[in-house]
């Protein structure tokens, strides 16, 4: 039954209110990048060292964060990254692609250059609690299952050396204590996680001026397989397990992602066919201006 006071018109607005800000700045870094062609590397390395830490601190600690709130949704996250993988392995061996190229960009989501501020612009400052805990899951996962999966020398432990990590289990320790942050420390420390959100979203713009639309199939592919299988698994999980409303369209967000860029930096170190992994990215990240909308529409 039709909602009487339901106005497509008023969500067609609203959709395209929360996706313009992220297209403007995307499609600023883009120009930027084609015409000054700037090695980003630096930039990124500070915005992943300092200004995303400094982000999880700041909305850890001043959002009343209660992570036992978040544990439901925390067991979903993983659920959607694995399961991912789960289904993406035998589709890369029926493709005949090799595992290693198509599988970890299907399980390692852009919950950071664009799942953060879409979540952001989408629901507002008290969903960042939940877009927090769900970036930092994946996050963790790419750092140690990842890297493992591209190199079984890797060493878990040198997860503990990232910054991002360092930040979670600081803010959990804090938020679990009730600790408050002095105003000389929160305001500075505000103004350093503002940073990061549309830096993100001007790095990924930079990042799109590497496209390779000769491999175009499977970035193709992969625009379709990614957000399908992260939907399908948050589909079997909130079967079994209910999530509070305020936190289940950011999980519905979070599942329908692209690959993360990042992707694209561990298939260059390890030598995995880096250009595919490239075009396999950026695509899909092209590709989500058509599936973000769609889903916006049915989660608003």
């Amino acid at each position: 039954m039709i909602d009487p006071d339901f106005d497509s018109l008023d969500l067609i607005w609203r959709i395209f209110t929360i996706i313009f800000p992220l297209i403007l700045i995307i499609s600023i870094g883009y120009w930027y990048g084609r015409l000054y062609k700037p090695d980003m590397r630096l930039t990124n390395q500070v915005n992943l060292d300092v200004f995303i830490p400094v982000l999880i601190l700041d909305v850890m600690l001043s959002s009343n964060f209660v992570p036992s709130d978040y544990l439901a949704l925390s067991f979903l996250g993983l659920l959607i990254v694995l399961g991912s993988g789960l289904l993406a392995y035998p589709f890369a061996r029926l493709m005949n692609y090799q595992w290693k190229t198509f599988v970890p960009p299907m399980m390692f989501i852009n919950s950071g250059n664009l799942g953060l501020p879409l979540i952001l612009f989408a629901f507002g400052k008290q969903a960042m609690p939940a877009a927090i805990v769900l970036f930092t899951i994946e996050n963790l996962l790419h750092f140690t299952l990842g890297l493992k999966m591209m190199d079984h020398r890797a060493h878990w432990f040198s997860l503990l050396k990232k910054p991002i990590v360092i930040a979670a289990f600081v803010g959990v320790l804090f938020s679990q204590i009730n600790y408050q942050i002095p105003q000389l420390i929160e305001v500075p420390m505000h103004m350093m996680g503002q940073v990061s959100i549309p830096l993100l979203l001007f790095a990924l713009g930079v990042r799109l001026i590497e496209i390779d639309f000769s491999t175009w199939k499977i970035g193709l592919i992969s625009a379709v397989f990614c957000p399908l299988s992260g939907l399908l698994m948050a589909w079997l999980g909130l079967n079994f397990i209910s999530l509070p409303p305020q936190q289940l369209p950011v999980l519905i967000l979070f599942s329908i992602l692209p690959p993360a860029v990042l992707n694209f930096v561990i298939a260059e170190r390890y030598q995995q066919e880096p250009h595919l992994v490239a075009s396999l990215v950026l695509i899909s990240n092209l590709g989500s201006l058509v599936v973000v909308p769609v889903t916006l529409w049915f989660v608003l």
